[in-house]
């Protein structure tokens, strides 16, 4: 009952809700965004729903697009400016992804949406994590986040998907609550980001070819 109805209801409810709380939050990081990146304070990129369904998602862009002489982006760690940390650091740049729970694209718990590149690289265990909304924040962001490896995080991720229940939700929610409190797992070792799924895939069947 409360994964086919009550989810979605409460879902909503927060949205509303966390919109109109946050609402001068929302205003302030965009006017400062808008003029550290010298344009859009949003970030959009194409991402997998439920059943694999591509829909937008709306995050604080945290990295401006300066590119080196090559006309290529320069590195994360080069990119992101003050504001852009203290967003990471904080998870306020997520908050935008509330217009995208609004909309049904997303649920305030569930696996993190990844990128549509990676759809073609799961297995069919990994692939199940599509079987529900992709959330906010998930059973594998609070544990761990970018500091786990990939294996561990869909791991976590198909775990939620045969255990969702609202008791689990609650218990997700209260410890992101306490991980955003302490900052805790918000990148991976020093780096901005972890390794790319792809290049993560790659590396291990290189790994499984030299065995």
């Amino acid at each position: 009952m409360y994964r086919k109805y009550f989810k979605r209801v409460f879902d909503i409810m927060g949205a509303v809700l966390g919109l109109v709380v946050t609402f001068p939050i929302l205003f302030v990081m965009g006017i400062l965004l808008a003029i550290a990146n010298n344009g859009s304070p949003f970030f959009y990129q194409y991402r997998p729903g439920k059943n694999g369904k591509i829909f937008r998602i709306i995050k604080f862009k945290t990295m401006h697009d300066k590119r080196n002489g090559n006309g290529e982006l320069l590195p994360d760690s080069e990119r992101m400016h003050r504001i852009g940390k203290f967003l990471r650091s904080t998870s306020i740049d997520e908050l935008p992804q509330m217009i995208n729970v609004l909309l049904g694209h997303m649920s305030f718990i569930g696996p993190r949406p990844l990128l549509t590149d990676y759809l073609p690289l799961y297995t069919a265990e990994q692939a199940r994590r599509h079987n529900v909304r992709p959330g906010i924040t998930g059973w594998a962001q609070v544990n761990g986040r970018n500091t786990i490896s990939w294996a561990q995080k869909f791991e976590y991720d198909v775990w939620y998907v045969d255990n969702m229940s609202l008791k689990f939700d609650m218990k997700i929610l209260w410890m992101t609550i306490q991980k955003i409190v302490i900052r805790d797992g918000v990148n991976a070792n020093e780096n901005i980001t972890m390794v790319p799924f792809d290049v993560y895939k790659m590396q291990m069947n290189e790994v499984q070819i030299n065995e």
